[in-house]
């Protein structure tokens, strides 16, 4: 399967600012790229790209004042098969854990694993370890919480996710995350894109998602609290401990974004003859 996939996004500054944007297509997936999935950008200062603390694909520059605009739009190869599912998926024992994994049993800004942990327990402490256990959480957030765009705010922690039961994608993957680390179960955010490849579509602009990984069998595995179904077509652009190690752009100044276009469409391909 092919997918084109890009953004047009507008960032207004008031004065010369220095920003950090994750906006490429994470490491993992570069092999896949059929076009270069460069970023143009409308300032005069380049673009310096550096890999950060969680493998993601930095990118820094200084915004002038007035509107910076950041674009790209490239071809990449995906299976076209839905995200993996392995029911025989065993929980690793803590001391068995390696360090890169470690990191993902900890609270985080975003996931406030000590003061979930009651409630985590309570919920989730007669339920079988490994897959179905995380099954069972995906399935309560997604029972728990409505999804709805005019509930996003930026500031919402996993707790206050679980307290008022609205929220965004974002929302979905903070408190399963915070719940999977309660119980012993190393997770970690992420976020990318994913189009409305093999289901409906949903008559809304198209936003980057969010979605987490758990470590069950000595790997990582794809869960979407969310959709909570198998997806096809996603593109990984960051991960890290939540929310706060994934910000599409962090300027370091007062701006404000005035444009976000995101694309992601299958692309249709002639068979051969």
């Amino acid at each position: 399967m092919l997918i084109r996939a890009g953004y047009q996004i507008a960032i207004e500054c008031s004065a010369e600012t220095p920003l950090m944007a994750l906006l490429s297509v994470h490491p993992s997936r570069q092999a896949d790229l059929r076009s270069p999935a460069l970023i143009s950008s409308s300032g005069a200062a380049p673009l310096v790209a550096s890999i950060d603390e969680f493998g993601n694909l930095r990118t820094r520059t200084i915004a002038p004042a007035g509107v910076l605009k950041l674009a790209t739009d490239f071809l990449i190869q995906d299976s076209g098969q839905p995200d993996e599912v392995a029911p025989w998926a065993e929980e690793v024992p803590i001391a068995q854990l390696p360090d890169e994994a470690v990191t993902f049993l900890l609270g985080s800004r975003y996931c406030e694993t000590d003061r979930l942990s009651p409630i985590a327990w309570a919920l989730f402490g007669n339920t079988p370890r490994g897959w179905a256990r995380v099954q069972a959480i995906v399935d309560f957030v997604h029972r728990h919480l409505t999804f709805g765009y005019p509930f996003a705010r930026a500031t919402r922690t996993a707790l206050e996710g679980y307290q008022e039961r609205v929220g965004v994608c974002r929302d979905f993957a903070h408190l399963a995350i915070a719940l999977c680390r309660c119980m012993n179960i190393p997770a970690r955010y992420a976020t990318g894109y994913l189009g409305d490849i093999g289901v409906p579509p949903v008559p809304a602009p198209m936003d980057f998602s969010a979605w987490f990984e758990v470590y069950l069998g000595g790997r990582w595995y794809t869960f979407d609290a969310r959709h909570n179904t198998p997806r096809v077509g996603r593109i990984l652009v960051a991960r890290g401990r939540d929310a706060a190690d994934c910000a599409i752009t962090t300027t370091f100044g007062q701006s404000k974004l005035v444009q976000f276009d995101i694309l992601t469409d299958e692309v249709q391909q002639a068979s051969a003859a």
